[in-house]
Order: structure tokens, then sequence, then C-alpha cells
């Protein structure tokens, strides 16, 4: 576990004094580290050492393989969390654990979940059986069923200092000092998209594909950006669509940044040079427009609104600029 260490202490402390919370709300942006803190989390919990979690012993390596009997973990972004899913967990948590202290149960982005599953787990977090933890993801607390956090201890994450995600980079997964300084920059505190486009070159091409296909929409005609939002939607891998969002948002951020003459890093230095070549032509009203629009937009796919007509809007809204800059 990397960073994030006033939560990592908080729920060591809550282990070691038996004031372990049955409910724990973890939130924070995309890739910040929160499903890793829950592992973590359950970890710490189940785990045999004398020094938890030690990493060695066999309820650790379980955990991490995957194949812990008392550890289960849901964290498919694309599939629905309904509430036969639900009333199952339900089912299970009502056993003793098999081999560990606790039976722990992880639901990542929660706000995936049905309101009949979310419903269903409102019984299950009012009144959880003895030696049972359910743990909750989300982006944001807010598009949560209030009853839900009001049950919950609610965790904030926040993204990490650029420093740490370079070294880390470096360390653990063997980046070069130039490939790493310009990923956690483009990561901007989220060490599992620095860690993704590592492993996986076809991240960073598709984050240049959105950054083209943006500065291509604000000279194109409003069908031209229709017809893009209906192409993306079309997409069934919703996280793709929060990808562009905020791939978009971190340019208009930049732009913003750039057009304040702020001494800031920018998160797209490799794009700044054609950055500065538009920001003549925008206004800061513009700018904190788009800012704004790119984040209701983000929001709305949360709860899982209409992903096309979510687009629309969005795209609609982009300032016009002539062909040519």
């Amino acid at each position: 576990m990397i960073g994030h260490h006033l939560a990592i202490d908080l729920l060591q402390r809550q282990r070691e004094t038996e004031r372990v919370p049955q409910a724990l709300l973890i939130v924070g942006p995309p890739n910040v580290g929160k499903s890793t803190l829950a592992r973590f989390f359950a970890q710490i919990l189940n785990c045999q050492g004398q020094i938890k979690p030690c990493q060695v012993c066999l309820a650790c390596r379980k955990i991490i393989s995957g194949n812990h009997p008392d550890i289960r973990i849901f964290d498919d972004e694309d599939e629905t969390l309904k509430i036969e899913t639900v009333r199952e967990l339900q089912r299970e948590l009502s056993l003793s654990p098999v081999e560990g202290k606790y039976r722990v149960t992880v639901l990542s982005n929660f706000e995936r979940a049905t309101i009949s599953a979310a419903n269903a787990l409102l019984k299950t977090l009012e009144e959880p059986p003895p030696q049972v933890v359910i743990i909750l993801t989300a982006v944001d607390p807010s598009t949560l069923l209030p009853t839900i956090v009001s049950r919950c201890q609610v965790l904030p994450l926040h993204p990490l200092p650029t420093c740490e995600v370079v070294e880390a980079l470096q360390t653990y997964w063997q980046a070069t000092p130039e490939q790493a300084n310009l990923l956690a920059q483009l990561a901007a505190g989220r060490l599992g998209w620095a860690v993704r486009a590592i492993k996986d070159d076809s991240l960073l091409k598709r984050r240049g594909e959105l950054l083209h296909d943006l500065l291509e929409l604000l000279t194109a005609h409003r069908a031209d950006r229709m017809v893009y939002a209906q192409k993306l939607s079309q997409d069934t891998n919703l996280a793709k669509i929060k990808e562009a969002l905020i791939c978009w948002l971190t340019i208009w951020r930049d732009l913003l940044l750039l057009h304040s003459h702020c001494q800031t890093k920018i998160v797209n230095l490799d794009w700044q040079n054609k950055l500065e070549t538009i920001i003549p032509f925008l206004t800061t009203l513009q700018i904190k427009d788009m800012i704004m629009r790119l984040q209701t937009a983000l929001s709305n796919q949360e709860r899982n609104v209409n992903s096309r007509l979510n687009l629309e809007v969005t795209l609609l809204k982009l300032p016009k600029l002539h062909k040519g800059i």
C-alpha cells in the first residue's frame, strides 16, 4: 500500500483498539487507491502475523491472490450491482468466518448498485452480523443514497503528491525517470492510473486520441458534435466514457492555469505547446464554464444517466473556434 498514511494509521488504530467499523465507505477520485486500501484493511483484520499486515502469512497471501474464503470483493466497474447479488451476499454474511477473524466484503464503485440493491443492503448496514465488515467505495458520496452514507464511517482519500508517485513508479514498477515524471504528472495523484499506463501502452494512445478529438470538436459544427456523442456513448464500457470526461477535464484545468499565467505545472505537459495556441481565442469565463460542465457530466455519469444525452449536452456547450487554429 503506497501513500494514504493518515487513513492507514486510522484503520490500524481501530484494529488495535477493537473499534473496527462494520460499515466503511472509502471515497475519492478514480484510481486513487480506494479498492487497494479496502483489500489492505481486509489483510489488517485477518492477518495472522505479529505486525499486521505481515504480507507473508497464509491469510495475507490468500487475500492477495483472491482465494481467502472470508473475503469477497466485487470490483467489476461495468457490471451493475443487482439485488440478487446483495441477497446472496447477505446469506453468506450470516455465517461465521471460516478461517479468519472477520468476514469482509468489498463493494467497489457502489454507484453502480441499483436502487433496489442499495435498499436491500440497508438492513445489513443497520444491524450487521458480528465479525462482519462491509466496505463500500465510491467517487462521490453524494451519488449514493443518504441512508447508505449515514450508516457508514466515511474515509476520504486524496490524490498522492507527485513526488510520491514518481518514487513509487521507479521503485516498484521500474519506470525510467523520464517515464515516471510524465506519468506522475498525467496521473494527477492517481497512482492506479499511472501503473495501468505502464502496463498498458494503449492507455496513453487512447489519451492522445481523446485530446486530439477535443481539439477537433472545438472547431466542429453542432451536427458533428452530436455524431461524436452518439459514437462515444455506444461504447458499452462505461469506464471509457468516464475516462474521456476525466481526460477532457484535465485539459480545461490546464487551459485555466495557462490562461491565468499560473506558475503551477500543468498536467498535460506534452501538449502544452498546442494548448498555448488556442489560449488567445478563449476567455476565462468560457474555460471556467467548461470545467463546471465537465464536472457535472462526470457526476451525472456516476449516477448512470443516459450517456448519449449527457455527452450531447456537454459537447454542444463547447466554445466554437475557427478551423486552422
